[in-house]
């Protein structure tokens, strides 16, 4: 579904990232870790054509990201606040995503339902714009509005900060289940290991732009993760 080659990235001539091949197969669940500044928003942000790459690729569904926008149609996203628009309502913003990704008023209806619990209260019905919301709500509505049409890619970067802890296992739920239908190619990148662990059944990390592991998830997956990052804590000078 995804397929990198020999993608890499520079600012102001310092290598930011540097993939030879990376290939992630149709309905699997990817999870991108690493510390800050390994390199993980700007690989998301070159898969959604946010920024150019300096050499290399990204296909998307057999589409070169950069030259064909045919991938939009069916890619789901959503990285940091400025998806938003935050001088709506919560609910003026859904309205808004199902019109432009064609989605009925029934099944946004349903799609209400569906994240009743995941809202829990504090999204909609409130009277507020979306920027009057709390940080962990924002996230919510930018999160809720990405999968809303049930995308063939959902790509999510760090979807679990800001959330309370029931809004983390609701979403570790909402986005299990769409795992385990393998409806959905799921990319996400978080700090939380544990989170990752759970949600991912591939994981990939990253370190100062280059792939350093890439681990089939098993019994073993949160410990073999948190290993490597003690290692490099001791390693350090």
């Amino acid at each position: 579904m995804i397929v990198v080659k020999d993608l890499k990235k520079l600012y102001s001539g310092v290598q930011v990232l540097n993939i030879p091949t990376l290939n992630v197969e149709k309905g699997e669940s990817f999870g991108l870790v690493g510390n800050n500044g390994a390199g993980k928003t700007t690989f998301f942000r070159l898969i959604l054509d946010l920024i150019r790459a300096d050499s290399g690729y990204i296909q998307s569904g057999g589409n070169d990201v950069s030259k064909d926008e045919k991938w939009k149609h069916y890619t789901g996203s959503f990285l940091d606040e400025s998806f938003l628009i935050d001088f709506l309502t919560p609910e003026e913003y859904f309205e808004f995503v199902a019109e432009v990704r064609n989605v009925s008023t029934g099944d946004l209806n349903e799609f209400y339902d569906r994240f009743e619990d995941f809202f829990d209260g504090l999204v909609l019905g409130q009277n507020k714009y979306i920027r009057d919301l709390s940080s962990g709500n924002r996230k919510k509505v930018g999160v809720a509005g990405a999968i809303m049409s049930n995308p063939e890619i959902l790509v999510l970067d760090e979807p679990f900060t800001s959330l309370d802890p029931s809004s983390q296992i609701r979403l570790k739920l909402l986005l299990k289940q769409l795992t385990d239908e393998k409806k959905v190619t799921m990319l996400i990148s978080s700090h939380d290991l544990n989170h990752v662990a759970e949600v991912c059944d591939r994981i990939v990390i990253l370190d100062k732009g280059d792939i350093v592991r890439d681990i089939k998830a098993s019994g073993n997956t949160l410990k073999e993760l948190e290993e490597y990052f003690y290692t490099q804590i001791y390693q350090q000078p």
